[in-house]
């Protein structure tokens, strides 16, 4: 492993570089931004972005029409402009003219060209052919394909778009890695093998990958963007991505100066590196820094309430307000302040969180009362928890302590919890297919906008085909979203969001826990990384210095 290591260094010191390396002041001057990916990739088609690993990745290769700003905020990308019909059934989209592919010999002699508005037409409609097989099929799920097949260009620098109805988070889905433009020549030339040899528009392009082991990637020369001085981007001149699976690897790489940057914090070394504030201890200041901004994701517990599953058929979670006592059983503020050094925000405003949906300070949902719980059982005609039975909580071993946790403040009110520790893949399965009557899982926001999150609740979204893993149903809710998804007042729609996570926190099929956070321990020779709360990586501004 070490020589190979030694081996890969080499090649990207000598490796393509926009400088000359055939001087030593050329090796001494290079910018090799360096990180870990303990769980690992496997593709680098934007097309199969379904993690947040890959997304990391595809976003230093592809760009698309629009991006997300560090304020979650839709900025322009390769389109400069757009425009959007009264009715918000239409998209017309302005590209620039200056985007060009990576250099590759998919283009022939030329080597390169540039993007067209037919490449996003060619693009999108990938995504929706079966034989793609892309998990991001669903973000095009309201194209109208009578309009001209959904997608059309006029011209090479103007696109339509057609939707069967307005749908106001559409122009935020097309921030996803989804969305981004690759060049049909790519894929006729590599097909499968688009996976690992992906040609895209974005500040890096594709230079080697050794599986298992390290992915590298060069600077793009001839990327679009400039800084606001003129200044070409991107600063560095090549990524190199390992993939130790050793968590504690990876973090003493970090103090060392092996890797620039680390994303999240293990429960292993939290207490080392945190205070129990949940800021960054004084004794690695002179090292690295920490920059966290609140997280777009949720972990929460959820309760299957649907009777016509058998394992809820005979559950007593099938009455709220045993669902309800649950939830007022457990100490949010504590919980997320011994078990997780305050690095992440204890669930209280419904399962949007904050930064999506902002609440009225003296909203609260089920604030630690074990009062309210224990007579909340009492009304539910189970006095201390007696004839309740035992309930069985599923989790992942990553959050064993966090259902201890909750298992001990349960007992207190005469909840008998039994913890069952699964595989990854086992939990998952099982879940999805409504086999466990009480588990901890995560929602992560694929774009912002806390519609995302409230369509957890649709009864048409039922797992397995959906992430309604509870099976919460309510008609007033899912009338609710279709009007929220086609009222174009901000003022209003927001209205509608708020009354949705109010409704859907009534029920309790899920019970917040808490909001994460994003953070990311960044070494002090690092400068330009924006932490945003949708935790993508863009490494365009980020500048290093020199090695």
């Amino acid at each position: 492993m070490n020589l190979f290591k030694s081996v890969l260094s080499l090649a990207v010191i000598l490796g393509s570089f926009a400088i000359s390396c055939n001087t030593v002041a050329a090796k001494k001057n290079r910018k090799v931004f360096r990180y870990n990916e303990s769980n690992g990739i496997s593709s680098l088609d934007p097309a199969q972005a379904r993690d947040l690993e890959t997304m990391w990745a595809t976003n230093q290769l592809f760009d698309g029409l629009v991006e997300l700003d560090s304020s979650l905020q839709i900025a322009p990308s390769i389109a400069h402009s757009w425009k959007i019909s009264e009715d918000g059934r239409s998209y017309i989209f302005y590209l620039r003219q200056n985007v060009l592919f990576h250099e590759d010999s998919c283009f022939g002699v030329q080597k390169h060209r540039n993007v067209r508005a037919s490449d996003f037409v060619f693009s999108y409609r990938r995504i929706l052919d079966s034989k793609t097989a892309s998990p991001g099929k669903w973000i095009f799920a309201k194209i109208d394909t009578t309009m001209n097949g959904g997608f059309f260009a006029p011209s090479d620098s103007i696109l339509h778009i057609y939707l069967k109805s307005s749908f106001q988070p559409f122009l935020g889905m097309l921030t996803t890695q989804y969305a981004n433009v690759i060049p049909e020549e790519a894929v006729k030339v590599y097909g499968s093998e688009l996976r690992s040899h992906p040609v895209g528009s974005g500040p890096f392009r594709f230079a080697f990958w050794y599986e298992n082991e390290s992915l590298v990637f060069h600077k793009n020369p001839n990327y679009w963007q400039k800084d606001e001085d003129g200044n070409q981007l991107p600063y560095l001149d090549a990524v190199q991505i390992d993939f130790v699976k050793d968590m504690n690897a990876e973090y003493q790489g970090v103090l060392k100066g092996t890797y620039d940057f680390m994303s999240g914090i293990h429960s292993s070394f939290k207490d080392e590196l945190l205070d129990i504030n949940g800021n960054l201890h004084p004794g690695f200041v002179d090292r690295i820094k920490l920059q966290k901004v609140p997280f777009i994701k949720t972990d929460y517990l959820g309760i299957l309430v649907d009777p016509a599953l058998e394992a809820s058929s005979n559950s007593p979670l099938l009455i709220k307000k045993i669902r309800q006592a649950i939830a007022y059983a457990i100490d949010k503020d504590e919980m997320v302040a011994r078990l997780r050094n305050n690095s992440v925000y204890p669930a209280n405003g419904g399962f949007v969180p904050p930064a999506l949906l902002p609440f009225e300070t003296d909203t609260s949902f089920y604030s630690f009362n074990p009062v309210r719980a224990a007579q909340l059982l009492t009304e539910a005609g189970y006095p201390n928890g007696n004839g309740l039975g035992e309930i069985i909580i599923s989790t992942t071993g990553d959050y064993t302590d966090l259902i201890e946790y909750i298992q001990h403040s349960l007992q207190k009110i005469g909840i008998k919890i039994r913890i069952n520790v699964m595989q990854g893949n086992t939990f998952k399965d099982l879940s999805a297919r409504g086999q466990l009557e009480m588990f901890r899982k995560s929602w992560l926001a694929d774009y912002a906008d806390a519609e995302n999150f409230l369509s957890v609740f649709l009864t048409r979204n039922f797992s397995p085909t959906g992430p309604n893993y509870t099976h919460y149903s309510n008609p007033t809710f899912d009338s609710m979203y279709e009007e929220a998804a086609i009222e174009q007042n901000d003022i209003l729609r927001l209205r509608l969001y708020q009354t949705m996570n109010m409704l859907a926190m009534e029920e309790a099929a899920v019970i917040p826990l808490f909001y994460d956070q994003v953070s990311h321990f960044v070494r002090n020779d690092i400068s330009g990384l924006q932490t945003n709360p949708v935790n993508m990586l863009d490494l365009k501004w980020v500048d290093k210095k020199p090695e």
